[in-house]
């Protein structure tokens, strides 16, 4: 079955950095596109960006282009969300999440709070 697993997630300081990963199993990975979505505390889930197979091209929210960068290793079943300069209001839970056939597949999320 399609499995999702976030990982990478923490406590950091405005303006620093993380580096999130997802490890997909059960699906032909490098035929499909992947997202990284997230959600703040009281607040309904946003999308982040998506990255495209085979070509690698991407795509990102307003709110994160310039600071964050997707992408992905189909040899390891791996896709990446690095996250620079990272202010306050990027705290949230973040999700990856594929499209199979028509069905959402999301993993568990991984926690990022940005705070001094």
């Amino acid at each position: 079955q399609v499995q999702l697993v976030e990982s990478g997630g923490g406590l950091v300081q405005p303006g620093g950095s993380l580096r999130l990963s997802c490890a997909a199993s059960g699906f032909a990975f490098s035929v499909y596109s992947m997202d990284w979505y997230r959600q703040a505390s009281g607040k309904e889930r946003e999308w982040v960006a998506t990255i495209a197979s085979p070509s690698g091209t991407s795509w990102y929210a307003s709110s994160v282009k310039g600071r964050f960068t997707i992408s992905r290793d189909n040899a390891k079943n791996m896709v990446f969300l690095e996250m620079n300069s990272l202010k306050a209001e990027d705290t949230a839970t973040y999700f990856c999440k594929t499209n199979v056939i028509g069905r959402d597949y999301w993993g568990q999320g991984t926690q990022v709070t940005v705070s001094s």
